[in-house]
């Protein structure tokens, strides 16, 4: 005979001392009622449960949940996480093992699986800034930033990841690894953007100096008050494209998420495709990895972006541009060169212009 089991508890022992008072006749029914808050047919139901069963008749019986997790299924997602995924977060995880393992779960029920099987250690949750509101329309502010990391594990210099993200869509159209955070790297990112999605209305960044000039005078420095353009100002100020500089890096947080994002997930996935260079990585990132985020996680929204004007050149624009009064001798001087205008067919001399 099948062993049964019971769940006992502190409530179904004193419903049982009531109830046998009240088949005893030491209590009414209706008195058994008001005791128990039950309805007064309700406590009939249960004095007549008694009669027939005694306490097991108030029990419940000790049934395994139908949608319990096999064992040998949890042995097998411990086995995973530890010999090939143990570097994935928790969500990543869970996304790997119904892409490739044909394994759906909920990400709580994996959560509680890792925890109890001691496999994964939980941390303490951090300060929560509150958010912006997202803008209304894409193109009406981009944000952008550098990234330095160790994103290949087996090259152990940091190269830095310059990334632009829509504000409204999240959509990031293109991001690129360089070995340095330059003028020309974040130049060669807005040009492709640009290129890529259209003019926009305003640029989020931080106050690097490639973005905004952050040299002060003081008693120790000769330093005009009135400082010039950067090139990159003065490249956006020709498309008319407005730049905005943050004050902390959580007030540009959507940027800051979408690098957390990559050096978690973006390192792992090209850990498990076997890339062993930053040219591979490029090539990577734009045809795999940025396609395969914008397609999960962008939103559509009404676009703001207007096409580039033709009498732009991007080449012209995306360029360093300096002012130089010509000398005597019909030159100029330019790190440390020296160039020699030839005449014109209108001018023969250039001096002083």
């Amino acid at each position: 005979m099948k062993e049964k089991r019971f769940i006992v508890t502190m409530r179904d022992i004193q419903r049982y001392r009531i109830l046998k008072d009240c088949v005893e006749k030491r209590i009414k029914a209706t008195q058994a009622s008001h005791i128990l808050g039950l309805s007064y047919i309700h406590t009939l139901r249960l004095k007549k449960r008694v009669i027939q069963s005694g306490l097991e008749g108030l029990l419940r019986i000790s049934r395994p949940s139908p949608r319990k997790i096999p064992q040998k299924i949890v042995r097998k997602i411990c086995y995973l996480y530890r010999e090939h995924y143990w570097d994935f977060n928790i969500l990543h995880f869970k996304d790997k093992l119904a892409e490739i393992h044909n394994l759906f779960l909920s990400y709580e029920s994996l959560r509680n699986i890792l925890i109890k099987e001691g496999v994964h250690h939980p941390k303490k949750k951090k300060k929560v800034y509150r958010r912006r509101r997202r803008m209304p329309k894409a193109g009406m502010l981009v944000q952008m930033d550098s990234s330095e990391h160790r994103w290949l594990g087996d090259i152990p210099e940091r190269w830095h990841l310059i990334a632009m993200i829509d504000d409204a869509s999240n959509e990031v159209p293109y991001a690129r690894f360089f070995p340095k955070d330059t003028v020309f790297g974040n130049m060669h990112v807005i040009r492709r953007f640009i290129e890529l999605k259209g003019i926009f209305s305003c640029l989020y960044v931080d106050r690097a100096s490639h973005f905004r000039t952050s040299r002060h005078g003081g008693i120790h420095y000769n330093i005009k008050l009135e400082q010039d353009e950067t090139q990159i100002e003065r490249a956006l100020k020709e498309l008319n494209i407005n730049i905005i500089t943050a004050n902390s890096p959580q007030a540009k947080g959507r940027i800051e998420r979408l690098f957390g994002f990559f050096q978690d997930r973006l390192v792992k996935e090209m850990r498990l495709a076997g890339i062993k260079d930053y040219e591979t990585a490029n090539r990577f990132l734009l045809e795999q990895f940025l396609p395969w985020y914008n397609k999960g996680f962008s939103r559509k929204v009404e676009s703001s972006y207007f096409p580039l004007p033709k009498n732009k050149d991007l080449d012209t624009v995306f360029s360093k541009k300096y002012e130089r009064v010509v000398k005597g001798d019909n030159t100029i001087q330019i790190m440390s060169e020296t160039i020699q205008i030839p005449p014109t067919p209108s001018r023969f001399s250039f001096r002083k212009a």
